[in-house]
């Protein structure tokens, strides 16, 4: 694939899903102005994971009988409207809606370039463009909370999704002519034919079960952590500012290089080897994190821990299950990120409402047992000497 084509999907990529992101770095000024309680405000990133739920289960799954293209231009268009609407709410209803809908849209773009990207690239360089692709999202995730934490403290909250909707609308004029077209299956399922076939793929792919267990608490931890971290940095003692916050997302730079590495290393065949390490990762991560208010840079460790295992995970989860033929890519995109977006929400609202309860250490604690939990999961997966099957690719 020429290397244009690879950084037009890892922008596309980074740019959509950064849209999902921004509010994690502005829960407490959302809280204070909507009027929301600190245990509650959690709600607002478990809105845009609802809109993910909704769009991995009936707009993502369209990528395998439509022009994947004429999709993107449409998303495009909506996911605009729909961060203009978010930055013009007045209410925490509108204000739910928005999230609601930024959500759904962005998870489109986001999840139809990747399969897009999966669906145009030989077999023996799929992982490596997927990797890329992923590194793309790695780098929306930390530019999410870098330009969310600084448009915040120079022009509100509102600004940053102001902003956003114009940067869509630059990006759309490459989307608009340099994605490639690609040809649309002559038969076509019905649309709810096709909904069906997606979860049926629930039932029948033991790969995706697998790897989409690991994923719904992988993104649980990523989500518990990120989620929460606002809440501490920015109350006393440390009372840091929104820009000193977001930039925190940078030290997880890291977790672009390794995406990009652990394609190519599932490529190569050690994907086994890559997701114990990366579940360590995981595991190890919360000792330096939960340091946070001892020393901040104890929590840059941590960061650079968390972000390196979950990238290197996400993506070896991805090469795996893209395995095979190209006609259900999206579908299979689909049915894997449902898994996100159920644990990144689940992680979000438990993250705050532990944090009213028991600070910064109780955050911490329920961190480390979902990534157990995690380790567990994979353990029993791996196939046991003596055995045979397809389980030891897991």
């Amino acid at each position: 694939m020429p290397r244009k084509l690879v950084a037009l999907f890892s922008c596309t990529s980074g740019v959509s899903v950064a849209n999902v992101y921004f509010a994690q770095p502005l829960l407490d000024r959302l809280a204070a102005d909507f009027g929301v309680s600190l245990g509650a405000i959690g709600g607002v990133v478990t809105a845009t994971q609802a809109g993910s739920v909704l769009a991995l289960l009936f707009l993502v799954p369209l990528g395998d009988q439509h022009d994947r293209r004429r999709l993107a231009r449409l998303q495009l268009v909506g996911l605009v409207l729909a961060l203009a609407w978010l930055a013009m709410s007045r209410s925490a209803f509108g204000l739910m809606a928005g999230m609601l809908a930024v959500g759904l849209l962005g998870t489109a773009m986001t999840q139809g370039m990747i399969a897009y990207a999966a669906s145009v690239a030989a077999p023996q360089e799929r992982g490596r463009v997927v990797g890329a692709a992923q590194a793309g999202v790695v780098l929306g995730l930390l530019l999410a909370r870098v330009w969310s934490g600084v448009i915040a403290d120079l022009a509100g909250w509102r600004g940053v999704y102001a902003g956003s909707a114009a940067v869509m609308v630059m990006l759309a004029a490459l989307i608009w002519r340099q994605l490639p077209a690609q040809a649309v299956p002559a038969r076509r399922l019905p649309y709810f034919k096709l909904v069906r076939s997606t979860l049926a793929l629930l039932l029948t792919n033991r790969m995706l079960r697998v790897r989409g267990s690991l994923a719904l608490l992988m993104f649980a931890v990523f989500s518990i952590f990120w989620s929460a971290l606002a809440l501490p940095l920015s109350a006393p003692p440390l009372s840091l500012s929104h820009s000193a916050i977001g930039a925190f997302g940078l030290l997880g730079a890291a977790g672009a290089l390794f995406a990009g590495r652990a394609g190519r290393w599932a490529d190569q065949g050690w994907s086994q080897r890559t997701s114990a390490a990366a579940l360590a990762l995981l595991l190890l991560a919360w000792i330096p994190l939960s340091f946070l208010e001892t020393s901040l840079w104890w929590l840059a460790v941590g960061i650079l821990l968390l972000d390196v295992g979950c990238q290197a995970l996400h993506v070896t989860n991805q090469a795996l299950i893209f395995q095979g033929s190209t006609e259900a890519h999206s579908r299979l995109v689909g049915c894997y990120m449902l898994f996100y977006a159920v644990g990144s929400g689940a992680g979000a609202l438990a993250s705050t409402a532990v944090y009213a309860r028991g600070g910064w250490p109780g955050v911490c604690i329920l961190g480390a047992c979902v990534s157990v939990a995690a380790l567990m999961v994979w353990a029993t997966s791996v196939e046991r000497p003596g055995t045979r099957g397809v389980c030891g690719q897991f």
